[in-house]
């Protein structure tokens, strides 16, 4: 039965994307924003909706004694997936589409704005941490740092949506529920209603968020089922469900040849995750906010981000150019955390 959950979930999350990457495109070209602004906000903040909820949810509404560290694994566990797995999956997309279109791997995107995004993450995810080291008393030093935080996501999102609209209408895929508005489609059948863009907006982040909702109940299902740790379950298989939404949104704009789409998506997502869910972890559970013994393999997480975001976001900045390939070395990352995590779950590592 859990398999046939997982399976249906799957599917509603990926007819989801499909719907959300139309329809954003879209919702972007009527409100005038520009490409960076589409991927590294407007998707990125949508599709970060599920594994955001998670860690909300299971600090602020759950009472168990293990939900606050599963919120605190969660929130680690985004950035974490999103540099690492997420890197790769989009770097294999870029491979298999160069080999069937018989061109190069090397990614035509803006590299201004990928930049731009990995700087802000840099900062405020190394800010977020750092009140990690933070005595637990007094506890408003933490809510300062919540509150600086908050500010610099207000910031980042500004920039973006004061930059200067690239996208024309003729660039974009009709939109998939233009045909139901009949009146209007047959007046202009190229260009929908916001209205109707909306519509399909919402209409996707439902199955989005349901989708992953009982992805990840089926695969907490499952892990207990088969005596799963909870470490395990928090930091590597749940945030590889709550990240589906932006690795299928990124394989399906690669496919479409909007390589600054899809990698904005990504690493506008590491903005949002290292700014807007930390806050929660700050503000709501700031006692275990904290590294300390029981954490280190939670926070050993937050390294491997920024280890994986500095292999290649750095040759990026120095080259001008970012290739497929360069993507892949995410994968190594994670598989190397992976078996960190394993290791002390076995009791192999001390």
């Amino acid at each position: 039965m859990d398999i046939l959950i997982l399976v249906a979930a799957f599917v509603m999350i990926l007819v989801g994307a499909e719907l959300f990457t139309n329809g954003i495109e879209w919702f972007g070209r009527k409100l005038g924003l520009a490409e960076g602004a589409v991927g590294s906000v407007l998707a990125a903040v949508g599709t970060a909706l599920p594994e955001t909820l998670i860690p909300i949810i299971a600090i602020i509404f759950s009472t168990g004694e293990s939900s606050t560290a599963i919120g605190i694994g969660a929130i680690l566990g985004a950035p974490f997936m999103l540099s690492t797995l997420a890197m790769f999956v989009t770097g294999v997309a870029v491979l298999l589409v160069a080999r069937r279109r018989g061109t190069s791997d090397e990614m035509r995107v803006d590299t201004a704005v990928l930049a731009h995004d990995m700087g802000y993450f840099g900062i405020a995810y190394a800010i977020a941490i750092g009140a990690a080291f933070l005595p637990l008393e007094p506890v408003w030093l933490k809510w300062i740092v919540a509150a600086v935080l908050i500010g610099m996501y207000v910031w980042y999102v500004k920039g973006h949506f004061e930059a200067d609209p690239d996208v024309d209408a003729e660039d974009l895929a009709p939109l998939r529920f233009h045909p139901i508005d009949r009146a209007h489609h047959r007046m202009r059948p190229a260009v929908p209603r916001l209205r109707i863009v909306s519509v399909q907006v919402a209409v996707a982040l439902g199955l989005i968020v349901l989708g992953a909702w009982f992805f990840v109940g089926a695969i907490d299902h499952l892990a207990r089922q088969f005596d799963i740790d909870s470490v395990l379950l928090a930091l590597v298989i749940t945030p590889i469900a709550t990240e589906l939404p932006e690795k299928l949104n990124s394989v399906i704009w690669i496919s479409q040849g909007k390589p600054t789409l899809a990698m904005g998506n990504i690493t506008g997502a590491m903005v949002f995750q290292s700014c807007i869910p930390t806050v929660v972890a700050l503000l709501f559970a700031s006692s275990t906010w904290v590294v300390a013994e029981g954490s280190y393999v939670a926070f050993a997480s937050a390294g491997i981000a920024f280890l994986s975001s500095a292999a290649i976001f750095i040759p990026m900045a120095r080259r001008g150019t970012l290739r497929g390939r360069s993507l892949l070395i995410g994968g190594v990352f994670y598989l190397g955390y992976l078996g960190l995590v394993v290791g002390v779950i076995s009791g192999a590592i001390g």
